[in-house]
């Protein structure tokens, strides 16, 4: 069974995301973003693109978005998978870091069996202004109106705030989400 690649953007949590993964016994394996997408599509069965300070860091990661596997983005993930798509973000109104509470209005499959308020650690330096064609907005907050999107058809999932963080109520859940999704089709 192939591993789950958690991209590299250049964050400061990326390597508590694969802690978080390895700790809830899922296979995973950090990557930096200039690995061919051809390479990444081959050699495993889900993508969590991570955060970063910068989309003009991103890297190829645009590119593993369309690589034809489950995609999961944090943070920075989630303005890639935006921007691929063709929708577009902004700068946020409230920035920096600190403690949200998030509503959750979709409980679907990334954030299944979630309450549908819940406690998290968010970043909202940028956040997403325009929504892609053929996503749905999955959770929002008070500061910003996209916290979680889904892609309507395909297994490509953003979520704002950061789970891997312990100011997260109950983090682990995406990740083993995701997790029981790649497996379904691995």
């Amino acid at each position: 069974m192939h591993p789950i690649y958690v991209v590299n953007n250049f964050g400061q949590f990326n390597h508590l995301i694969l802690r978080m993964l390895r700790d809830n016994d899922i296979d995973a394996k950090m990557i930096k973003n200039d690995v061919p997408v051809a390479e990444v599509a081959d050699s495993c069965r889900g993508i969590i693109l991570g955060g970063g300070p910068d989309i003009s860091r991103a890297g190829n990661a645009p590119e593993y978005v369309d690589a034809g596997l489950p995609v999961l983005g944090i943070c920075l993930g989630l303005h890639i998978i935006s921007t691929a798509r063709g929708g577009s973000i902004r700068p946020g109104a409230s920035g920096g870091f600190g403690g949200i509470e998030v509503t959750i209005n979709d409980h679907d499959t990334i954030l299944a069996g979630y309450p549908d308020t819940i406690s998290v650690w968010a970043s909202h330096g940028d956040e997403v202004a325009e929504v892609p064609e053929g996503f749905r907005v999955l959770a929002t907050s008070p500061i910003c109106g996209v916290e979680a999107m889904a892609h309507e058809t395909e297994p490509i999932f953003g979520i704002q705030w950061h789970p891997e963080v312990s100011h997260s109520v109950d983090g682990n859940r995406v990740y083993e989400n995701f997790n029981t999704l790649t497996l379904e089709r691995d």
